[in-house]
């Protein structure tokens, strides 16, 4: 029961497993979309690869040039160390605890690679990467990319004992370094055992929250690794515990509410722009890469 100073705490609707989908000898769980839930509008997707030790002298990365248009792609690398390079001239190689933000707007072609050293020494490798929609007023903005390391992202220690890493949105007066086109919040989370947290979320939003390793309660109830949570969109703030060290990635963002029409790397609101988005990529018009 909540009173006029306990802010109401949002309830666990569905846990939803990430399903082993391994892309060559690279490590892959989906846990969206996924069987009875294809999007959590505004977030389309979440790949987590890993984790897995990499031997020297091996092939990397199996991500090459490839283009998306029409959304935005966030990418967490907690172990390990990734190269990105897109049609745009940026260019970055991001090492653990950093993170990726890229914008693909009107149309971008964009590589995920391991950098040589990593190909050539090995080491441990733990990635997850994530969609977010854009509103179809958004969808054609111009390409942007920023890439921070983890000395770039603040580290908020919170009242229950555990760290959030602020990337996007504001959290007790502090703004994360990304300034997100549509107002959502992104944070990783790391909880150790014992660690009892109340995090606000104003009523309303669409909060993701993926556990990506550890024993968790959220609002009461015992949740899985390795699980996206989904909660409802009525309380004022989410309430997790943590049995043992335990990681989260955590954000929440403002319902777009449009039809979805995707094709492979292209996210758009009709089955007339995803045309379009072939044809423009077919005809160059989305820039090179070459590496």
């Amino acid at each position: 029961m909540s009173s006029a100073n306990t802010p109401s705490v949002r309830r666990v609707v569905a846990q939803h497993p990430a399903h082993r989908d391994d892309i060559g000898d690279l490590v892959t769980r989906r846990p969206l979309p996924g069987p009875g839930l294809d999007q959590l509008d505004p977030f389309l997707f979440l790949n987590h690869h890993g984790p897995q030790v990499y031997p020297a002298n091996n092939r990397g990365l199996p991500f090459g040039p490839h283009p998306h248009r029409g959304f935005e792609t966030v990418t967490f690398i907690l172990e390990g160390s990734l190269a990105h390079a897109d049609s745009a001239k940026h260019q970055s190689v991001i090492h653990a605890g950093g993170v990726q933000w890229m914008t693909a707007g009107s149309g971008i072609v964009h590589a995920e690679i391991s950098p040589e050293a990593f190909l050539r020494e090995g080491g441990p490798l733990e990635i997850l990467q994530l969609w977010v929609n854009l509103p179809s007023r958004l969808k054609m903005s111009e390409p942007r990319y920023v890439g921070l390391q983890k000395d770039g992202i603040p580290a908020v220690q919170l009242a229950g004992g555990g760290t959030l890493n602020l990337i996007a949105g504001e959290w007790q007066g502090q703004a994360g370094p990304i300034e997100s086109l549509t107002g959502v919040f992104m944070s990783t989370l790391a909880l150790p055992a014992g660690a009892r947290e109340q995090l606000p979320v104003a009523p309303g939003r669409q909060v993701f929250l993926y556990v990506v390793s550890g024993d968790v309660m959220v609002g009461g109830e015992p949740v899985k690794a390795h699980h996206l949570i989904e909660v409802d969109r009525d309380g004022e703030s989410l309430a997790i515990e943590a049995a043992s060290d335990a990681r989260l990635l955590f954000g929440h963002g403002e319902l777009i509410d449009e039809p979805v029409y995707s094709h492979g790397p292209f996210v758009m609101t009709t089955r007339d722009e995803i045309v379009q988005a072939v044809e423009d990529y077919q005809n160059g018009k989305f820039g090179g890469l070459t590496l």
